[in-house]
């Protein structure tokens, strides 16, 4: 997937328009037309703006392998603060995590 396909895909499962990612990134909504066609390429940093706004990482948005996994910056950012955490809080963490997936798991099986 192209990194123009990757942006177009990203910003409409997250429902924003051109205009509110150009907003955010500081170029025009053309600008980001031409993007999301691979008529251009943005600068590091206007991708690097990119990824921010729809939340995921540089890495993903540049990459042209298509089976890395999207990483979801929220996510990672709440992954950092457990790591803070004491051993104790990120044992009763990963214990709250562990049954949520596994009742989601078992919600799923039997739907």
């Amino acid at each position: 997937m192209s990194l123009g396909q990757k942006i177009t895909k990203i910003r409409k499962e997250k429902k924003l328009s051109q205009v509110d990612v150009a907003s955010f990134v500081g170029v025009s909504r053309d600008a980001i037309s031409k993007y999301e066609r691979d008529d251009i390429i943005p600068s590091v940093e206007n991708a690097n703006k990119i990824a921010k706004v729809l939340g995921v990482s540089l890495d993903y948005l540049m990459s042209e392998d298509d089976n890395l996994e999207v990483v979801d910056i929220d996510m990672l950012n709440r992954m950092k603060e457990i790591q803070r955490l004491s051993e104790e809080d990120k044992t009763t963490v990963t214990k709250i995590i562990d049954a949520f997936i596994r009742d989601t798991k078992t919600k799923k099986a039997y739907a």
